[in-house]
């Protein structure tokens, strides 16, 4: 399946179960209604950071838009083949994100990423209805991550090289960025933990 086609599946879906219109997606998200409508109709390719809003808004992880969707009677596999795993490329800084995780139901979540040279990719969205918990495991290369708003006296940034791990709740601006020449790759380990309040009203 086209992996723009697997994302406009996942986000109508995802917008159903919750009962969400576009009109109220588009106001919990900051995304327009249009472009929304265009992603359910896998007419565009939207960036990592637009759909990083739709995933908060929905209450889900990013990855959760490349899940596997299986028939009602099919039980989802607990195994993962590499050649099944869908890959998908952000339109915008041509970061590479392959969903490492089984359909099997499971509260973690495994993503690969190859980040290309000196490129940056930023996530603006904030406190999140659910709790998430997210690890960086650098495989090989150098990325440089903001926590919080970039040029604020509050923002962090780390600078991982191979085998760093850095741990973050998501819950704040994110930023990533490659200042080296050569390609950087790392594992994204994301754990959602049970609701402790309720949802946000639309």
């Amino acid at each position: 399946m086209d992996i723009n086609e697997r994302v406009a599946r996942r986000a109508r879906a995802l917008r159903s179960e919750r009962g969400y219109s576009l009109d109220t997606l588009a106001e919990r998200s900051g995304v327009s209604r249009s472009s929304i409508s265009l992603i359910e109709r896998a007419q565009t390719s939207a960036t990592a950071n637009v759909l990083d809003k739709l995933a908060t808004a929905l209450g889900v992880t990013l990855a959760s838009f490349f899940d596997e969707q299986t028939q009602q009677d099919t039980p989802p596999s607990p195994l993962s083949r590499r050649a099944d795993q869908p890959v998908w490329t952000d339109p915008a800084s041509g970061y590479v994100r392959r969903n490492l995780s089984p359909a099997q139901p499971s509260p973690l979540q495994l993503v690969e990423v190859q980040f290309p040279a000196g490129e940056r990719v930023a996530y603006d969205t904030g406190a999140r209805d659910n709790e998430v918990w997210q690890q960086i495991w650098v495989i090989g290369g150098t990325i440089e991550i903001t926590l919080g708003n970039a040029g604020n006296d509050t923002a962090t940034t780390w600078r991982l090289d191979t085998g760093d791990c850095l741990a973050m709740r998501l819950d704040q601006p994110i930023g990533f960025h490659n200042p080296t020449s050569a390609t950087a790759r790392y594992l994204l380990g994301l754990v959602t933990l049970p609701f402790v309040a309720a949802r946000r009203t639309p």
